[in-house]
């Protein structure tokens, strides 16, 4: 293997096919390299090549997670106003309305964050299981 400080000056020349040429090229697409010569020797020379893979099956899964993170801060939000409105009126008579308010908002609250709840551990389900069978 030649040193660090060396110039590359050898050439080699290969010839494809026209489909290995898009091979070739679509595999160096994929993979972290700046060009295809960098890709080119580490394949040659049998170096390690790290290829980016993005998984469009999850895509599903990710606009679901990003559904629910929304509703979470709704709710969030909510909850944070009405604690404070009935932090303001701490002493008034208003605090027993604003009280039964956030009990109302709390019971409305529950299922949807039971749903939650449910949606996630299906996904860290399927997760799960998609772990298991690719390291089968």
């Amino acid at each position: 293997m030649e040193e660090d400080n060396e110039n590359r000056s050898k050439w080699i020349k290969v010839r494809l096919k026209p489909s290995e040429e898009q091979l070739l090229n679509k595999r160096y697409k994929k993979s972290t390299f700046q060009n295809l010569s960098e890709f080119g020797r580490a394949m040659i020379l049998g170096e390690p090549v790290t290829i980016i893979h993005r998984d469009k099956s999850m895509d599903e899964v990710l606009e679901e997670l990003i559904l629910l993170r929304r509703e979470l801060n709704h709710i969030g939000n909510n909850l944070n106003q009405a604690v404070r409105n009935i932090n303001s009126t701490h002493g008034f008579p208003d605090t027993r309305l604003w009280m039964n308010l956030l009990t109302l908002i709390n019971g409305k609250l529950e299922p949807s964050i039971n749903e939650i709840k449910e949606r996630m551990n299906k996904y860290s389900d399927l997760w799960s299981q998609k772990l298991k069978v690719e390291r089968a």
